[in-house]
């Protein structure tokens, strides 16, 4: 985790060793949840290992995978984080997962204690939000070929790691019309 503060060339050692004296390390079962539907987000975690799967319910009640968290990433119910309502989404772990998780107090304090943090976390929210906005766009304006042809030339781990029912809720798509992509895809 300190490699990856680092990169953003944002903080000091200081505040990254003052950072690492505050996280909790945890561990999270193939299965499990971080967060579920209804409860309201109190923490940040950092993925040290393993792969997370974020999703809600529809209308009909059908789960819709929309993210996948991989290691050395941030995972949060990001607007439950920030507004303190109870969340809809939905964030199990489709691996073993390793973090480091950070409670929302602490996050706060450290805001307080230098612009450093409030700079990082705005670089991160925005990257998160240009992420977000992709990922409409993909979804609006292309084709399912289209989208899954993305996923080949930008995401290429999701296609080896992700199970094949939550990559097609990912692609907005039934399993049956990803089999008939990929097969004409590798012809």
């Amino acid at each position: 985790m300190r490699n990856y503060l680092k990169t953003f060339n944002i903080l000091t050692d200081d505040e990254i060793d003052l950072f690492e004296k505050k996280v909790i390390h945890k561990k999270i079962n193939k299965g499990d949840f971080f967060i579920r539907e209804g409860q309201t987000s109190k923490e940040v975690g950092f993925v040290i290992s393993g792969l997370f799967r974020s999703f809600y319910h529809s209308s009909s009640e059908e789960e819709v995978t929309y993210c996948f968290t991989f290691s050395n990433s941030f995972v949060s119910a990001y607007s439950s984080f920030l507004s303190q309502n109870k969340t809809t989404e939905n964030i199990q772990a489709l691996t073993n997962i390793e973090l480091l998780t950070i409670s929302r107090d602490e996050i706060l304090k450290l805001q307080e204690s230098s612009i450093n943090w409030l700079r990082l976390f705005k670089f991160i929210a925005e990257q998160e939000y240009i992420k977000m906005e992709k990922r409409i766009f993909l979804l609006q304006k292309e084709t399912a070929e289209q989208r899954y042809r993305d996923l080949l030339t930008n995401q290429p781990e999701f296609l080896q790691l992700v199970p094949l029912n939550y990559l097609s809720s990912y692609l907005g798509i039934t399993q049956r019309h990803l089999s008939r992509i990929r097969k004409l895809i590798s012809n």
